[in-house]
């Protein structure tokens, strides 16, 4: 099998793995969960999940106590995405080259589907402590939880976001050094959260999570850069989504900062720095090291 079709095959079975942990549209609150569902099965790469299953995968894991916790970091994920969205953030009217959830469902209850989704990931992964089977696994559970709460919170992906906001006011502000600050908590956080967290469950040693933690957010940094560069150079039918939205909302990014070359050198240094840190590892997953190149330099 070559890797574009092992890809299909492990997205669709991340897909498979999310709508089993889904909720069921039903009850007097069943628009706020189809609303759920419609911005979570919008199609998407499953990054995420794929990330915290490979990383799992080359330390060695082999049991279901992952599971959860690939769905839960989707819910996060797409929750992030439906608040981003909002006219109050983003505004952009498509998302995976489908109408997005506040145009669909209106704003109230697309700030309810986000919210949703945010409350059912931890619902969702707190389910791996019913495959535990013993203390140790018990309190890997425990601190992978841990790592979901703060890379998702105002320590990690929120805290990136309210100093994105907050550079969109202050123009004049935004330093190399708070562009990367959102870039790695913006982005980079959930990356890192995804992978450390296959880590953790597969009993991998400390020093190796700091190097994966490491490696995750040159991913991250790498992804959102290209992002940046995808938004200047790409289309709406090639992208999914407008482009031209960073230009649109006086967004200062790496590429108006650096311009584009100097930004797509800057993305071959993190991407060979994170693949270096993959390949050093005993077990190696060649998959996994493709899967990162694949994802930095993708073109939508």
């Amino acid at each position: 099998m070559n890797f574009n079709e092992e890809l299909q095959t492990k997205t669709e079975e991340m897909r498979s793995t999310l709508q089993a942990f889904l909720p069921t549209e039903e009850g007097l609150q069943k628009t706020v969960i189809e609303a759920m569902n419609y911005s979570t099965l919008a199609g998407g790469k499953r990054l995420r999940p794929m990330l915290m299953a490979e990383t799992f995968a080359m330390f060695g894991g082999k049991s279901e106590i992952i599971k959860p916790f690939m769905a839960a970091i989707e819910m996060i994920h797409n929750y992030s995405l439906v608040h981003d969205d909002l006219p109050a953030m983003d505004n952009d009217e498509y998302r995976r080259g489908m109408k997005t959830t506040h145009v669909v469902y209106g704003e109230g209850m697309a700030v309810l589907a986000g919210d949703g989704l945010l409350n059912f990931a931890f619902e969702t992964a707190c389910k791996a402590f019913e495959t535990a089977e013993t203390l140790e696994d018990y309190q890997k559970v425990a601190k992978a939880l841990t790592i979901l709460g703060k890379k998702a919170g105002i320590y990690g992906m929120i805290g990136g976001q309210c100093v994105d906001i907050e550079a969109e006011e202050k123009q004049e502000l935004v330093t190399e050094e708070v562009l990367l600050f959102i870039h790695e908590h913006k982005t980079a956080a959930l990356i890192q959260c995804a992978m450390m967290i296959g880590a953790i469950l597969a009993g991998a040693k400390e020093e190796q999570i700091e190097q994966i933690e490491k490696c995750a957010y040159n991913i991250g940094v790498a992804f959102q850069i290209q992002d940046d560069i995808l938004d200047v150079t790409s289309s709406l039918e090639v992208l999914g989504k407008p482009v031209g939205s960073d230009e649109k909302n006086n967004k200062i990014t790496y590429v108006t900062l650096h311009g584009l070359e100097e930004s797509k050198e800057q993305v071959e240094a993190l991407s060979n720095e994170a693949i270096q840190i993959l390949s050093s590892f005993t077990e190696r997953n060649l998959f996994l090291e493709k899967l990162v190149e694949q994802l930095i330099y993708r073109e939508k």
